[in-house]
């Protein structure tokens, strides 16, 4: 089996989240599932990590930034074909909310980056799984809400209530709980949208990957 990663950088507040990212993969490694990682070929801005500022008023190549996470091995999210693939997965972090979708500046009016918006929809008509964690369930929502996808975005917030009114259907979960839509077969976990530790992070993520791969 082998499943592909949607990567948005590099770094929680504008990029993957590398906990959350390596949990991830760590859980499909430990059940022998094979994995490669996307990215799309785009400019993001950069936020700075030392404050809460902002934006550096730098710009840097995302395929380049999420290839350090990938060790080098990342693929362009444009060659990518649910074919090829048994799942599709995506970690958290802002990337998720600023790179591959505009949710951080436009809340419920947000888009969905093309590439993003056919990776999942390929794979759902294809009947093939996908996964995300912590604020990545919003591209989820927006892409599916008009199906009623069940997924979780942890407690309520902006983004469950931004999700609910595309038709998504919030389940309230825990640090390491996941929510399962069978129908549809997405399988989703709340990670640091609600947890403050990283074995939170690292145990959501497992049972993540558990129901996931059972949909394999």
């Amino acid at each position: 089996m082998k499943v592909a990663v949607i990567l948005s950088g590099c770094g929680n507040r504008d990029g993957s989240e590398l906990q959350e990212t390596l949990s991830l993969l760590l859980a499909l490694d430990r059940r022998d599932i094979q994995y490669q990682c996307f990215a799309p070929k785009i400019q993001f801005p950069v936020y700075t990590y030392l404050d809460n500022t902002g934006k550096t008023g730098e710009m840097r190549d995302l395929y380049a930034e999420a290839a350090r996470i990938a060790r080098g091995n990342i693929a362009d999210l444009a060659d990518y074909s649910p074919a090829d693939y048994d799942g599709l997965a995506l970690p958290g972090g802002m990337g998720a909310a600023r790179n591959l979708s505009s949710f951080d500046a436009e809340g419920e009016r947000m888009s969905v980056l093309p590439l993003v918006e056919k990776a999942i929809l390929s794979t759902i008509d294809a009947k093939k799984p996908v996964c995300a964690m912590c604020i990545a369930p919003i591209i989820l929502a927006r892409v599916l809400g008009s199906r009623g996808v069940k997924l979780t975005l942890g407690q309520p917030c902006a983004a469950s209530q931004a999700a609910e009114s595309w038709g998504a259907v919030q389940i309230d979960c825990n640090p390491t709980d996941i929510a399962v839509d069978e129908e549809l077969k997405v399988v989703t976990t709340p990670a640091y949208m609600v947890a403050s530790r990283i074995s939170e992070i690292f145990d959501g993520a497992d049972n993540m990957i558990e129901a996931f791969a059972k949909m394999l």
